[in-house]
């Protein structure tokens, strides 16, 4: 079994709770722990979003799996922190609220409160990350030597092999405009401003409702509640973690913009914290700045006065890839080649501009979205170009790992499986005649 997906079904579960007035129906238990017809028409609903197509008993199997990962759970006391199901549910309805266009679109939709929503997820929420934890402990850390790979590798019959499609690799260059020095000093007076007001007695949670420029945390006055070490940016936890309850920071700077933060409650290592965070404004002409920046550098590259690679430890603003040449690093596979499917993913734009190089050859500036969502410029230059092929040891080291860690992690799994469910209850509908891929004991 794939490693089991653990996704917040936002849009099934909300359109059942408020679409479906009957009685849920049990269609299976594993130990104290029902599975409900609604959560298998959830992972419809999702897989529908997403344009995946779905398979009623292998969508069971990954419900029935997950259910005996939280049983498990209870049993070896594996828990997750109210901390982790804050932060996982505020990054899964920011990426929502983002779908929809704003929070109150979401509200709209669906007739509720985003506080409402998040609380009516939080047990479905802390059920999926308390499931994931214990899937990792199931499988660890695997690591597979050389030799073991090409074990798996010589396993696999010849034609049976997967095919690899052509294959690029990249170096960028990348300029990230930046604010003005008027533009953050005009940030920072207004956000003393605001201090100022709220150190006289004007609410902090009012002020950051109706000016901070935080989507998370504005609608909910600027609070972010248990947070721990580790969960935000370093600036930001510096200043944080020094206050004493009630007391307000003076302005500094993250690298979200400005911010002043009040402790509202320490707990041992977890705070609740209030925060205003104001983010000095970039003008066309800070974008134009950097795109001229980016084309003086590409003129002295293509004249053989400075190399790429030199060009890039010198001016890139991208620190992931700034040391290594502008080396990009595919996010699926953590090697350094893309195919097209990957490449669209990221910028529909780049096949395109590919198709038209050759290697060796350096794009001009052109204009992305980074990581972080802030738009930026960057040039490419084609390193290597890769036939379409059979995978290979060779050329696919990378990916021939990958697999051979994934059967490994799917061999545990079915061990797991085999073991705990011969002593855990496990009872399913026996409407659902389905074939497992694992060999699971159910209950009489």
């Amino acid at each position: 079994m794939r490693k089991i997906v653990l996704t917040l079904v936002l849009f099934g579960s909300l359109i059942h709770s408020n679409a479906q007035e009957n009685i849920d129906k049990v269609i299976g238990v594993v130990g104290k722990y029902p599975i409900l017809k609604s959560d298998l028409q959830n992972m419809f609903l999702d897989g529908e979003n997403q344009g995946a197509d779905f398979n009623l008993c292998k969508s069971f199997e990954m419900l029935v799996y997950q259910k005996l990962l939280v049983a498990q759970a209870d049993r070896d006391s594996v828990t997750v922190t109210d901390s982790e199901v804050d932060t996982e549910l505020s990054r899964r309805m920011a990426y929502f609220i983002s779908q929809f266009g704003s929070e109150a679109k979401l509200e709209e939709f669906y007739g509720k409160r985003t506080n409402v929503i998040k609380d009516e997820l939080r047990p479905e929420v802390q059920d999926q990350l308390v499931a994931e934890k214990m899937s990792g402990k199931i499988s660890g850390e695997i690591k597979l030597s050389p030799a073991e790979v090409r074990l798996f590798y010589n396993s696999i019959p010849q034609d049976s092999l997967p095919l690899v499609d052509s294959e690029v690799e990249l170096q960028q260059l990348v300029k990230k405009p930046t604010a003005s020095h008027q533009s953050r000093q005009d940030a920072k007076e207004f956000l003393e401003s605001l201090r100022q007001r709220v150190l006289k007695g004007e609410s902090m949670s009012t002020m950051a409702r109706l000016y901070s420029e935080d989507p998370a945390s504005a609608r909910e006055g600027g609070l972010y509640n248990n947070i721990g070490r580790g969960q935000f940016d370093p600036a930001f936890e510096a200043v944080m973690f020094r206050l004493k309850n009630g007391e307000i920071s003076t302005i500094f700077e993250s690298a979200y913009g400005f911010h002043f933060v009040e402790l509202v409650q320490r707990r041992g290592e977890l705070v609740d914290v209030r925060h205003i965070l104001i983010v000095p404004k970039i003008t066309n002409d800070d974008y134009m700045r950097s795109k001229k920046q980016l084309d003086s550098i590409y003129t002295a590259i293509t004249a053989l006065t400075i190399s790429f690679e030199e060009a890039v430890k010198k001016f890139s603003d991208d620190s992931e890839t700034r040391q290594n040449g502008g080396l990009m690093i595919n996010p699926a596979t953590a090697s350094t080649k893309f195919d097209n499917e990957v490449l669209s993913q990221i910028d529909k734009n780049l096949i395109a501009t590919l198709n038209t190089m050759k290697v060796g050859d350096v794009s001009r500036s052109m204009q992305f979205a980074a990581a972080d969502g802030h738009p930026g410029f960057r040039m490419l230059r084609l390193k290597n170009r890769i036939d379409p092929h059979r995978t290979n040891l060779k050329d696919d080291y990378q990916k021939i790992n990958l697999m051979a860690m994934e059967a490994r992690k799917k061999e545990l799994v079915r061990e797991w499986i085999k073991r705990r469910s011969k002593i855990t209850y496990i009872r399913l509908d026996p409407e659902y005649k389905c074939k497992f891929e694992n060999d699971w004991t159910i209950s009489n």
